[in-house]
């Protein structure tokens, strides 16, 4: 149970972070998948399966060892022993999860790039499940009661509801195939992974008397930089990376000063120095 929990937990977390944290917007919205790529629409009518799959290699990067059942949304992802054969895995999350299967593609798509979905997709994807739970509703009416009339309108709600399911899937996998397409052209579109659990820095803990003025709330003196700027060599300071200040009262120079009354001022000796026949040093025996 306790397992279950931390699952709960943690896709919480990733809708809260799709809701707030998404701030881009997919190449285009349900409404206009169609006309985006109408043959690719009407594949997903016809064979849907087939599309989900296709549509999930393709978000891979058509790299299959990186593949998980349903992308990981599922507590029994990992445990099927997708690596042995990822390609019959897929084909099988495709035909026996579907929904699970267009849902998970869709979720990747949106962490790997930020997507939100845009209000009519919302209300479209919204309206697609009522009708489906409606459904339902009306079967379990007409089976318990018994009555011809109730019968029908589950029928005609049931209708409603395919029909729904239908275009809005078609729609969605359309949408996702022009989105990986998009991504193909335009690399920079994917982002870092928004990490809903990682744990916040630690807080510094000002002494009793506080930070001398100027320091900052980490305890650092001014302009202090922890660390080199990215992609900067480790190990050799450069361009760009701050330099300890010179002491005070002594200007920076380059090499040391000649010491106090060390002849001759101007120290190295100059071109001439010392005068022609003057008696070299003679060593002592």
């Amino acid at each position: 149970m306790a397992g279950n929990s931390d699952f709960k937990a943690v896709k919480a977390a990733q809708w809260e972070t799709r809701k707030t944290a998404y701030q881009a917007t997919w190449k285009t919205d349900l409404m206009g998948a169609c006309g985006a790529d109408p043959l690719y629409c009407c594949f997903s009518v016809f064979c849907p399966w087939c599309a989900s799959y296709d549509v999930r290699k393709k978000a891979l990067y058509n790299d299959m060892s990186r593949y998980v059942c349903c992308n990981g949304d599922c507590p029994c992802s990992g445990r099927m022993k997708e690596q042995e054969c990822p390609e019959f895995c897929l084909c099988m999350e495709a035909f026996w999860c579907f929904t699970q299967s267009v849902a998970s593609t869709r979720w990747m798509l949106q962490d790997e790039m930020h997507i939100a979905n845009t209000k009519c997709d919302n209300c479209l994807i919204g309206t697609m499940i009522f009708f489906q739970y409606l459904s339902c509703l009306c079967d379990i009416a007409a089976c318990l009661s018994g009555s011809q009339e109730i019968a029908e309108l589950a029928n005609l709600v049931d209708l409603i509801a395919q029909f729904l399911w239908v275009s809005v899937c078609a729609c969605m996998q359309t949408q996702h195939k022009v989105q990986i397409e998009e991504r193909n052209k335009n690399p920079n579109v994917a982002r870092p992974p928004a990490n809903p659990y990682m744990a916040p820095a630690p807080q510094a803990i000002p002494p009793p008397g506080g930070y001398p003025q100027g320091y900052n709330a980490q305890g650092a003196p001014p302009n202090f930089q922890a660390a080199p700027p990215q992609g900067y060599p480790m190990g050799a300071p450069g361009a760009g990376y701050p330099q300890p200040p010179p002491q005070q009262g002594y200007p920076p120079q380059q090499g040391y000063p000649p010491q106090q009354g060390y002849p001759p001022q101007g120290y190295p000796p100059q071109q001439g120095y010392p005068p022609q026949g003057y008696p070299q040093q003679q060593q002592m025996h």
